[in-house]
């Protein structure tokens, strides 16, 4: 008999998980409190429009070749990936514009009329960038560690600091540039994992090298194409997916997970239990040890999101594929958004319009406009007037996308609005604080000091997505999926749940 698994979440990580371990022999259950798939890369449509609600950017393809190819499938016949280049268009409130591309020639002569010797600066930020890409892919993010020993080990010392792991981002891009616009235009990548780069270390200079190395690209269809192949793959070997099944809590016995609970009464029972919730919520409300929970939520965070779906009944072809407009004062807003936890006086923010790529998107002649303004989590302890906050933002980017791009009329041909910001964060996808990107990726809380992707006293409750080790980014999570079950397939060797019955009378409720 098939040794039996239970998914709780299908996120991408869970999705990934369930369909690599119907594909080592295991039985798989999926259950999803949502009526899709996705997690926080979900989809939205409406009217004709079609947007991404998280994530924009298709990052790390090999990763994702990977992946196809540990199912038995090639990407390339799921999957119609067409890179983005200029990856951006990024504007400063002074009124410069940068293009960032892989055309070496064009880079070389927008830098050069910001500061003489950037491009060079450039070039060897770069080559950094691939260096820490490199070690941290190899040594680091793409193995399990599992012990302290492992991850500090007399080899993973030097490499710790060549990293420049204790190192600070923005401070470190100094060694390249002079000019403060410069440092931003090549540190602003850290809000993918919702960092400040006045925070985030020095490693993350791998992301820069990422897109102008590996590309920046769009799967035709969107983001959620990637989920929609990934859930077709899985049904494929097998994974069975059941939705609107939000769990309840989980049964424990010892050190063993028995069951798990619906919240509509149905129970189910497998030899491996794989949680792709957030984690925090998963210790909290799904398992009977608070304290554990606790340590988790003292972590800390990372910043949260307000968003904006536009359908649009103009098209504006001055806004390209991926668009960064940052603020004025760039230390001081990250301090708003991480020390203050608010919206910053001067917002920056990112404007995608999907359409530039993909037509199908939208109506012809009307533009599908997703705007993402990073502000600070859920804070109890401070003043927070979400309205008002949702209000200005929406006032700065209509405002900015007038006087810099010449959308004067924008908001008079917005045919509707959508509107997330913290609190929706929290509700719909049980992100503690609201936090759009979950626990934060700073020194203490990376690899092996990141929560582990199995529990310490459950022997069969595994763990994979953005909470656990390696982190959050899809591809990351994607990396996620195959650690958490490359773990499994090492070490799980308990026996299934007799007749799927539970004795009840041994279950700590």
């Amino acid at each position: 008999m098939k040794q039996t698994a239970l998914v709780i979440g299908a996120g991408i990580g869970g999705i990934a998980t369930a369909a690599r371990l119907a594909k080592n022999g295991y039985d798989v259950t999926v259950v999803e409190k949502e009526s899709t798939p996705g997690g926080r890369c979900n989809q939205i449509i409406k009217d004709g429009h079609r947007f991404d609600i998280g994530p924009t950017l298709f990052l790390m393809p090999e990763v994702w070749e990977e992946t196809f190819a540990a199912l038995g499938e090639k990407m390339s016949d799921h999957l119609d990936l067409r890179r983005i280049d200029p990856t951006y268009k990024v504007r400063f409130d002074d009124g410069l514009e940068l293009e960032l591309t892989s055309d070496i020639g064009k880079m070389q002569t927008q830098l050069e009329k910001v500061e003489k010797t950037a491009f060079t600066g450039f070039l060897n930020y770069i080559a950094e960038g691939s260096k820490h890409y490199k070690i941290s892919l190899e040594k680091f993010v793409g193995r399990n560690f599992f012990n302290i020993f492992e991850y500090f080990s007399l080899s993973n010392l030097p490499l710790i600091f060549q990293l420049k792991a204790l190192g600070k981002h923005y401070k470190n891009t100094g060694r390249f540039f002079k000019d403060e616009r410069l440092k931003a235009a090549f540190t602003f990548q850290n809000m993918y994992l919702g960092l400040s780069p006045y925070d985030a270390p020095a490693t993350y200079s791998l992301l820069q090298y990422t897109e102008l190395a590996e590309g920046v690209w769009y799967p035709m269809g969107g983001m959620y194409a990637g989920i929609q192949a990934l859930t077709a793959v899985a049904e494929k070997l097998g994974v069975k997916f059941i939705y609107n099944a939000p769990v309840k809590r989980l049964h424990v016995n010892g050190t063993k997970v028995l069951g798990a609970q619906l919240e509509d009464g149905r129970e189910f029972y497998a030899d491996i239990f794989v949680g792709n919730a957030d984690l925090p919520y998963i210790y909290k409300e799904l398992l009977p040890n608070k304290a554990e929970a606790k340590k988790l939520e003292d972590k800390l965070y990372t910043c949260s999101t307000i968003m904006f779906y536009w359908g649009v009944d103009k098209e504006y072809s001055q806004i390209a594929h991926h668009n960064v407009f940052l603020g004025g004062d760039y230390k001081a807003s990250f301090d708003q958004i991480f020390n203050d936890h608010t919206l910053p006086e001067v917002p920056s923010f990112y404007v995608h319009a999907p359409k530039r790529t993909d037509p199908a998107a939208g109506p012809e002649g009307q533009d599908t406009l997703y705007v993402l303004v990073p502000v600070g989590h859920l804070d109890a302890r401070t003043e927070q007037d979400w309205e008002a906050m949702v209000k200005r933002a929406r006032q700065t980017v209509l405002t900015r996308l007038a006087n810099e791009l010449g959308a004067t009329d924008l908001e008079a041909h917005i045919k509707f609005e959508i509107s997330y910001q913290p609190k929706v964060w929290k509700e719909r996808f049980n992100l503690v604080n609201g936090s759009a990107f979950g626990l934060s990726h700073n020194f203490w809380q990376v690899g092996y000091l990141r929560p582990q992707n199995r529990h310490k006293q459950y022997k069969n409750m595994y763990f994979t997505g953005a909470s656990t080790h390696p982190g959050t980014g899809l591809p990351i999570v994607l990396l996620s999926a195959r650690l958490t079950t490359e773990r499994i397939l090492k070490e799980f060797t308990g026996s299934q749940v007799e007749g799927y019955k539970l004795e009840r009378a041994a279950v700590n409720q």
